[in-house]
């Protein structure tokens, strides 16, 4: 009777600690990325390319390390490419460039899966035609920097 005992015991256990162990590979929420994706921005917003490099490997790393139901292959598939577009330049002109992509595919999984409780705000570049997402209305333009720090509006409000 206690080596029955003992054998279920020892399944059960086993069985729990597989299940904490996928609990545990699967904990990057999707709410993670957006955090990553204004890391990004706010490198470009302050003109350093090194970061921005930096902070669109470890967007990569955690979009590659996310459990596949919680992120739709094609927006993982887009946004992976435009991070990895931006870490692999350390040009901040190129940065910018791929940055307008990798916002427009963000903003897309923003509107498909809510990715926050507060707020993310669309905004616009008139001069570069290009938006980027924030999660303040104040206005810090990522494509000119310090350059033209204020240029832009938002345009849109996801809640």
């Amino acid at each position: 009777m206690k080596k029955i005992f003992f054998v279920v015991a020892l399944i059960v256990t086993a069985l729990g600690q597989n299940s904490l162990a996928q609990n545990n590979a699967s904990k990057t929420q999707p709410s993670e990325l957006l955090t990553q994706y204004y890391a990004v921005k706010d490198a470009l917003i302050s003109g350093n390319s090194g970061n921005a490099s930096a902070k669109a490997a470890e967007f990569v790393a955690t979009a590659n390390a996310m459990d596949a139901s919680s992120l739709p292959e094609a927006s993982r598939a887009a946004l992976v490419k435009d991070a990895s577009d931006i870490s692999k330049s350390k040009d901040l002109k190129k940065q910018r460039e791929y940055f307008a992509d990798f916002s427009d595919h963000m903003f897309a999984l923003a509107k498909a899966i809510k990715l926050s409780d507060a707020p993310i705000y669309k905004a616009y570049c008139p001069m570069k035609k290009a938006s980027w997402l924030s999660s303040t209305t104040a206005i810090k333009n990522p494509y000119f920097g310090s350059a033209m720090l204020t240029c832009g509006k938002v345009v849109e409000t996801l809640k």
